[in-house]
């Protein structure tokens, strides 16, 4: 018997959709749309963080960094005073050599300078190139890829050896497919040796992570970038067990006797950590997640009375059959859920539909822009689901009226 509710039902289902044509897609483009609108903006959600994962993994958890402008208000401002932190000095190489001698509880620690300027090779150039400065232990605090080639060694570092390690893009504008490893390029004007190339990140949010970059021993590249570039900060890595609180505290004491900074005064300098970074992130993704479900709910509010109506029509076309039906013998119940899973049906057609647009939009974003959008299977089971309540939901009161039909008043009402 349950079988054959599920076939009758899903015949109507499809009677209905082919004798009213228009009056059907109407109401299956309202669910379509509405799973539309909440599959593909939670999915975009999804993709963005996703992306803004996948560009910290490279920032460990116990990564703190030193620099001049804060990432928000700092305490006791009820603003961003920016005219406050643009007169701060930007760290330089000796405030971390001082705080490397006065830190025992550092595991590393590096300087991290860059500005924009002009890669050129032959003839081939790229304007939106970043050079940049580190020191030796910059690997350690950053976990970044070298593809081809190798890192600095200590003593290039100390000495300020013009080598250089490039991004993927800046070899692929210089060199196309030829190899880039001891030719010498260009950078604002200096000469370099290339001495290796990163891999490959790809596009993201934060732009294009270490692909434009040429990264260049500290104390050749501050030639190009100077010393008092508002781009340079301190990156630090704490030993094991220390917690990031615990770091900080510590960090901020040390480098305020480093800066000789009297009791009372204010801080010339922020410290950043990188759990303020991941809980930045988290709120951005909750926010979007909130935007995403009330455009989502709309939307599929005016699905569901679509759904709804499609059914009352339904019962009020197949009256005189569900008055022979209860003659014959069918239960209240098997008229129920004959008009509900008709309706249920009717949803997971338009569900299915607004999912297949999702995939092609987000098949075509990828392509388009070279961005990673991604449909997870969770969002596809959450878009069925949908599909699945809200046929309950606008079929529950049609399918209602039709149970409680009087098989007598019914016949006759042909």
């Amino acid at each position: 018997m349950f079988l054959r509710l599920i076939k009758e039902s899903f015949q109507f289902a499809a009677k209905a959709l082919l004798v009213n044509k228009l009056r059907s897609v109407l109401s299956l483009l309202g669910v379509a749309i509405g799973i539309f609108s909440i599959i593909f903006v939670l999915s975009v959600v999804d993709s963005m963080e996703s992306d803004m994962k996948k560009s910290f993994d490279m920032i460990g958890s116990d990564i703190l960094f030193i620099q001049k402008w804060p990432m928000g208000p700092e305490e006791g401002d009820e603003e961003y005073a920016w005219w406050k932190y643009m007169r701060r000095r930007p760290p330089q190489l000796r405030d971390m050599e001082e705080l490397r001698d006065r830190l025992p509880m550092a595991a590393a620690m590096a300087m991290q300078s860059s500005t924009v300027g002009t890669a050129e090779y032959k003839n081939n150039f790229l304007n939106e190139a970043y050079p940049m400065g580190v020191t030796y232990q910059y690997r350690e605090t950053i976990a970044i890829s070298v593809a081809e080639g190798r890192y600095f060694t200590a003593d290039e570092c100390e000495s300020g050896k013009n080598f250089a390690i490039i991004g993927d893009i800046v070899r692929e504008q210089l060199f196309g497919g030829g190899s880039a490893l001891g030719k010498e390029i260009t950078i604002s004007g200096l000469k370099v040796m290339v001495i290796g190339v990163f891999e490959k990140e790809g596009a993201s949010l934060f732009g294009n992570g270490f692909d434009q970059s040429v990264m260049m021993p500290y104390d050749f590249a501050v030639r190009i970038i100077g010393t008092e570039s508002d781009d340079t900060n301190i990156v630090l890595k704490g030993k094991e067990g220390m917690t990031n609180d615990e770091l900080r505290d510590e960090v901020v004491a040390v480098m305020r006797e480093v800066r000789s900074i009297k009791p009372g005064a204010d801080n010339n300098f922020s410290v950043i950590q990188s759990s303020m970074i991941s809980g930045m992130i988290d709120s951005i993704v909750g926010l979007f997640n909130v935007v995403g479900m009330i455009i989502g709910i709309f939307s599929i509010l005016v699905g569901a009375f679509s759904i709804a109506n499609i059914m009352f029509v339904s019962v009020s076309e197949r009256t005189n059959i569900i008055g022979i039906q209860k003659a014959l013998g069918a239960k209240n119940y098997f008229i129920l859920f004959q008009f509900l899973f008709e309706s249920v049906l009717l949803c997971l057609f338009g569900g299915t539909i607004g999912l297949l647009f999702v995939w092609a939009l987000t098949a075509v974003l990828t392509s388009a822009i070279d961005f990673q959008f991604i449909l997870p299977m969770s969002r596809i089971v959450m878009g069925v689901s949908i599909s699945v309540i809200v046929g309950m939901l606008a079929g529950i009161i049609p399918a209602m009226k039709a149970a409680r039909l009087n098989p007598v008043d019914a016949i006759r009402s042909k």
